[in-house]
């Protein structure tokens, strides 16, 4: 059994003379570092189709046609936008900025998203 499973102090490596080396604390050891990591910015994207009343949007208003839909994460904060495709602007999608619990949540509100929004039969 070695010290670790008995529950006491682990070395982290040998030593060149063969002497057990004392335990040391690693600052930062297991941590993801500037990864952008689960509680980081994060977004999700589809192209969609919106069906006959569009999208409506805080900026312009209602847009049609072919759109991407991009579900984004950042600080607590969920927020759809949609662009007509392949444009440069992106516009948020009115009433859509709620907090969320869990980043993990993130495919989840993504898929809903195009499920509601996504009608190209109308």
């Amino acid at each position: 059994m070695t010290a670790a499973e008995a529950g006491g102090p682990a070395a982290a490596g040998m030593t060149a003379d063969g002497a057990a080396e004392a335990a040391a604390a690693v600052p930062g050891a297991g941590m993801v570092a500037d990864s952008g990591g689960a509680a980081g910015p994060q977004s999700r994207t589809s192209d969609i189709v919106p069906g006959p009343g569009g999208v409506m949007t805080d900026e312009v208003g209602v847009v049609t046609g072919d759109l991407t839909l991009r579900t984004e994460y950042a600080d607590g904060t969920v927020t759809l936008r949609v662009q007509y495709k392949d444009a440069d602007e992106w516009y948020v999608v009115t009433g859509t900025s709620v907090a969320l619990a869990d980043p993990a949540w993130l495919d989840a509100v993504h898929g809903v998203a195009v499920g509601l929004l996504h009608r190209p039969e109308g």
